[in-house]
């Protein structure tokens, strides 16, 4: 793993990254814009990947969709099966909501945003007064250690460094709330769900524990709390036990310096910097290491003005623009393309997700044991809902991994859902009947699908694993197995192994 103080003379050296790709150590600021709405107040539908385009993507468009606005309408594609197909399990990783910066702008004022949660402020949520209440009743929920201190609410009226905002709870407040409305009719959990059956981990950061709590209450209103454990991840990888993974830290050196040889390379990006220093009177050097771009999109998220500072005795002023803004933000999608070009972050996210991946293959597969016809279900259930409150360096990895490398950056408040399907039963005089008419059915009784979702929309025929899946045949849906292969051995042939211990500890040739 890399120390802290590696990890940290990295980040000096490229405090501009396009991608947060440094596990484990606090999450970098914002890298890469969503590829949907193309603003603030746009489509109601956003696309997870980019509609093919002749002309440049607009930067600006972009950050607007990574803001994630709640005030529009949205769909929900979760939950959509062929008839008769049973929902046996459902598993969440969020991106915590809308925070405040990780960084100043020296010379200029913080942006001024009240962290204090008030349904009189906008934006707002139905749910939000009774979600406030039940946190107060938290201490009735059983806690890791690590997360007995942290608050359960953000509560501060000038917001600290990295702090979630109340558009952040909102955020999940509506995502919760959409799962809620997706799943419902499929029973998923009972209303007198078992301890077991809900799973729920953040790491020790305020922000992505409180949206993880805003996400739980908008899905399981009014839940109980002395059923629930909140458990701690220590790693932004959600790695557990399997974090030891040499290999993967050189791919992320490599990574980082790619990184920094195009981020130099860019003459306009650099004489923007030299302009944005000069205008606040800084050294570029000054205004790199603090990393603007992570509070200018503050600003632009909150419609706040960009900052400015005070110029001679006449009262002028004089401000960071939009246009500076745009250059760098066009700089860090010319740095996603090349990063899918060179191909190391993709084999850094193998090796960094594998543990995660393959723990929910393993929950998939207790599921499934405990749903086999004629079976005794397990004392206490099994868990059909867990949810993972993460950060951006956790799920950028997760999408790079599944293959789903065109998919927009993680937003804030994004979703990934990995759906567990068992198809009904299927009696002998229908494979007969079948069969008559020269159709030989691959469905088989009871077998096991998988889906997965990006923001909303289905994003399983785009993974590696079902990518050549032929969804117009008998199986409309990708099975299990194909995901189960793909996390115990064929993601490994991209780093030319065929185990994660091999792949991390087999020395360089």
């Amino acid at each position: 793993m890399v120390s802290a103080v590696a990890a940290h003379l990295l980040f000096f050296i490229v405090s501009v990254n396009l991608i947060p790709t440094t596990p484990i150590v606090e999450e970098q600021p914002f890298q890469a814009a969503d590829r949907g709405a193309g603003s603030a107040l746009g489509k109601s539908r956003k696309r997870v990947f980019p509609v093919p385009h002749t002309e440049e993507p607009n930067p600006i468009s972009e950050a607007y969709g990574y803001c994630n606005s709640p005030n529009r309408t949205e769909q929900a594609w979760e939950g959509h099966s062929p008839a008769d197909y049973k929902l046996l399990s459902v598993q969440v990783m969020i991106r915590h909501g809308d925070r405040y910066p990780l960084y100043s702008i020296p010379k200029t004022k913080r942006p001024a945003i009240d962290c204090t949660l008030s349904t009189s402020r906008k934006p707002s949520h139905p749910l939000l007064n009774t979600f406030i209440s039940h946190m107060g009743l938290g201490g009735r929920g059983h806690w890791d250690s690590p997360l007995s201190s942290v608050p359960r609410l953000p509560n501060h009226s000038a917001c600290e460094m990295g702090e979630l905002t109340q558009t952040g709870v909102v955020q999940h407040l509506r995502n919760g709330q959409l799962l809620h409305q997706a799943y419902k009719r499929h029973n998923l959990l009972p209303s007198d769900w078992l301890p077991r059956q809900v799973w729920v981990e953040t790491t020790g950061k305020s922000r992505t524990l409180q949206s993880g709590l805003a996400f739980l209450y908008g899905f399981l209103l009014d839940f109980d709390w002395t059923k629930l454990t909140v458990r701690h991840q220590w790693s932004t990888l959600f790695c557990g036990s399997a974090c030891d993974c040499p290999a993967r830290n050189r791919y992320l050196e490599e990574e980082q310096r790619r990184q920094y040889r195009l981020r130099v390379s860019d003459t306009e990006l650099e004489r923007t910097y030299v302009d944005m220093a000069r205008t606040l009177g800084l050294l570029t050097r000054q205004l790199r290491a603090a990393n603007p771009i992570d509070s200018l999109l503050c600003h632009l998220c909150h419609g706040i003005s960009f900052p400015c500072v005070p110029m001679g005795e006449g009262g002028t002023k004089a401000c960071l623009t939009m246009a500076q803004f745009a250059v760098i933000r066009r700089q860090q999608l010319d740095d996603e393309v090349d990063r899918r070009r060179v191909g190391l972050y993709r084999k850094y996210a193998i090796l960094a997700m594998y543990p995660y991946l393959n723990r929910t293959a393993t929950k998939m597969e207790r599921v499934a044991r405990d749903n086999e016809a004629g079976r005794q279900p397990r004392a206490g259930g099994e868990e059909v809902f867990t949810l993972s409150s993460a950060h951006d360096v956790t799920m950028a990895p997760l999408l790079s991994a599944l293959g789903l490398e065109e998919a927009s950056f993680p937003r804030f408040a994004a979703r990934v859902v990995f759906e567990l399907w068992k198809s009904p039963p299927v009696i002998q005089g229908q494979l007969k009947k079948r069969a008559s008419k020269g159709e030989k059915s691959k469905v088989k009784d009871g077998e096991l699908f998988i889906r997965v979702l990006y923001n909303g929309e289905d994003v399983t025929f785009h993974t590696t694993f079902c990518r050549s899946h032929d969804r117009r045949a008998s199986q409309p849906l990708c099975p299990l197995k194909n995901f189960l292969s793909f996390v115990r051995r064929d993601m490994f042939s991209l780093v030319n192994a065929t185990s994660y211990q091999e792949a991390c500890f087999r020395r360089p040739g």
